[in-house]
């Protein structure tokens, strides 16, 4: 392995240090207030429903059903009043019969997810036609309100959206205020997708799934964006992005100022088409001469600020991104994992990273400009990722699927084989990982595509639990390879 000597500015030091201690946190996009005034950040939309048979005998049957709602409004206000901005619930309609849904469900208007209380014993048939509604739906059942909570375990084990809250603690809902959020911005979300035609990834079952808008403009949309970009502005940014780095290794200027350019370009087109997300077939469009410049840069200057930019076109590690980075405020590492079972460790590499990859907002860590590596060719990042602690690591194989495991940082790799940016990982069973990985038999993986098999998006910090809550709730399988 290949040491190389790095100088650091007191300013590149202080920020790498600041970012692995951590010492300022953003719990959500929403909490950072990174994504400002757009359709997919804001408050999350929830509507109430309560439940009550006609006639019941649980929890008593000279149940004040106006008492009980009143004290869970009271409840409700309360959480709305802990998450401003973040959480609003609207609603509350109490229904009676089966028949009474579909009018409910035809009245929802723009609701994200809906959370339902069952008031009474005898109301399974209007639950489960309220989650064939569509809706992500939250029971919260009271004790002794009933039993028909029994059923949401086996309405997500079937891949419907519903989960339960079975508790007299309301903060119980403070996880859901993320969890609900994250249904928002992916259903506000729209991804630019940018590939030649025919290799073009079908988005429809991720619209279905989560509500997520996709838009396919055109290399030459983008070349003319390109050209039209300021070079004035793009020597600018190129010259600060150079005087920020570490160290300018191979490419010239000239090169760093297309990139700059290609963002600029890219940055024009997510703005007028409303977007939030891009992922671009890179390696083609550059080897095609289709894309004047790698977007490496360009990706990990929107990661950095809370949107999204992923190579290779790939549509299941950019919703993998949507999903985790929407509630932790953590961008995303797409990787080409690496296992060394000698070491029990699994290294994760690539040319394109974020550098605020402890949280968006927070001192970016260093880095140094470099060629991409698998042609040294146009200019990519080596970002110095030096923090340690858990990490989890996932991508969708499906919109019903996704893969996770975890592990723990254990600082930058520092070698010249390799994409540039790598993260060494310590796992529990690297030999136990290997033979699992992708879990092909139940994951829908397809082995016939390297890339499919191969790609993983690391995240810092444990987020396991969140993912199952969202699995849940919007209907997919988490699948753990170890």
């Amino acid at each position: 392995m290949s040491e190389m000597q790095h100088s650091f500015t007191r300013r590149q030091f202080m920020a790498a240090s600041a970012a692995g201690a951590g010492v300022v946190r953003a719990t959500s996009l929403a909490a950072a207030g990174s994504a400002g005034d757009s359709p997919w950040s804001g408050a999350a939309v929830v509507r109430k429903v309560y439940l009550t048979a006609r006639q019941a005998s649980w929890p008593r049957p000279d149940m004040n059903l106006d008492q009980e709602i009143r004290e869970i409004e009271a409840n409700l206000a309360e959480v709305e009043r802990r998450y401003p901005g973040r959480i609003r619930f609207t609603g509350g309609d109490v229904l009676r019969d089966p028949n009474d849904v579909a009018a409910w469900a035809g009245n929802m208007g723009d609701a994200d997810a809906v959370l339902a209380f069952n008031m009474t014993n005898g109301v399974l048939r209007m639950l489960e036609k309220v989650v064939d509604s569509g809706r992500p739906m939250l029971l919260f059942a009271r004790p002794y309100a009933g039993h028909d909570w029994t059923h949401c375990s086996a309405f997500s084990q079937m891949g419907k959206k519903a989960d339960v809250i079975a508790s007299s603690d309301y903060s119980e809902l403070d996880p859901y205020v993320d969890a609900f959020q994250t249904i928002h911005h992916l259903r506000h979300s729209k991804v630019l997708v940018m590939a030649p035609e025919r290799w073009r990834p079908n988005g429809d079952g991720y619209r279905q799934q989560f509500g997520t808008t996709f838009l396919f403009p055109t290399y030459l949309d983008l070349k003319a964006g390109y050209e039209a970009a300021d070079v004035k502005e793009a020597q600018k940014l190129a010259d600060e992005f150079i005087r920020d780095a570490a160290k300018v290794v191979e490419p010239p200027r000239e090169d760093i100022v297309d990139s700059m350019r290609l963002y600029l370009a890219i940055q024009n087109m997510m703005k007028r088409e409303n977007a939030n997300a891009i992922t671009i077939d890179c390696l083609g469009g550059f080897g095609r001469r289709e894309l004047p410049a790698y977007p490496c840069i360009a990706f990990s200057k929107l990661n950095d600020t809370g949107q999204y930019g992923v190579c290779e076109c790939d549509l299941e590690s950019t919703m993998t991104q949507l999903l985790v980075t929407s509630f932790s405020a953590k961008p995303g590492f797409v990787s080409d994992p690496v296992f060394d079972t000698s070491r029990n460790e699994v290294i994760h590499a690539h040319c394109v990273s974020a550098t605020a990859m402890e949280g968006v907002g927070m001192p970016g860590a260093p880095y140094m400009v470099r060629t991409h590596l698998e042609d040294h060719k146009g200019v990519s990042m080596q970002v110095l990722l030096g923090a340690k602690g858990p990490v989890t690591v996932a991508r969708f194989t499906s919109p019903e699927k996704l893969l996770v495991s975890t592990g723990e940082a254990a600082g930058n790799v520092d070698d010249e084989r390799g994409c540039r940016t790598k993260i060494r990982t310590k796992v529990t069973d690297a030999r136990k990982f290997l033979r699992n990985y992708a879990l092909v038999r139940i994951s829908g993986v397809r082995p016939s595509d390297t890339r499919d098999l191969l790609h993983r998006v690391v995240f810092y910090g444990n987020h396991v639990e969140m993912i199952e809550r969202l699995g849940r709730l919007t209907g997919f399988q988490v699948m753990h390879e170890v």
